[in-house]
């Protein structure tokens, strides 16, 4: 694990906040973005390294949802919690054009608008989790009620066992 140096905006805007983080970078698999394989690059369990999803409700538009690695968002429980009948995930080719971020960089922090942003509460069990640095090849390592506050998210049972 090496230490970065460029600043992303995410480092930035957490910079901003006063909050303190520490950025993990990895060698990036293009082949393999899968949240599992990011853990295992930088050495962490799975279950504290959170992948950031991106949803589009029927009703109320988009969503953002954080959960761990290895783990599968409940559409049902997302749709629930947003106040959407239905719900589904953002085709990858439109990520970059709604949020700002691309597949396997997405991170809950600096997207090109605030969206309502839930985080699953299994987070709250441990000291520091990691998200994305928006830029493929950094996670950066934080407590999970500094990422609740710059964020806004609420915490909620977002997974289900696959």
């Amino acid at each position: 694990m090496k230490e970065s140096t460029n600043k992303t905006n995410v480092m930035r805007a957490l910079d901003k906040a006063g909050i303190s983080y520490t950025p993990m970078t990895y060698e990036v698999d293009e082949d393999n973005l899968a949240g599992t394989h990011i853990a295992e690059e930088i050495g962490l369990p799975g279950e504290i390294v959170f992948k950031t999803l991106v949803a589009r409700g029927d009703k109320k538009g988009l969503a953002v949802f954080c959960i761990p690695a290895p783990a599968e968002l409940d559409l049902k429980e997302a749709a629930r919690l947003t106040g959407n009948k239905k719900i589904e995930m953002v085709p990858v080719k439109e990520l970059l054009g709604l949020v700002g971020y691309i597949r396997g960089a997405c991170s809950p922090i600096g997207m090109k608008k605030k969206f309502p942003t839930f985080i699953d509460e299994t987070c709250l069990l441990h000291e520091k989790i990691t998200i994305s640095a928006g830029i493929r090849g950094i996670q950066l390592l934080l407590a999970p009620a500094d990422l609740i506050a710059v964020v806004d998210a609420q915490t909620a049972p977002l997974t289900h066992t696959v």
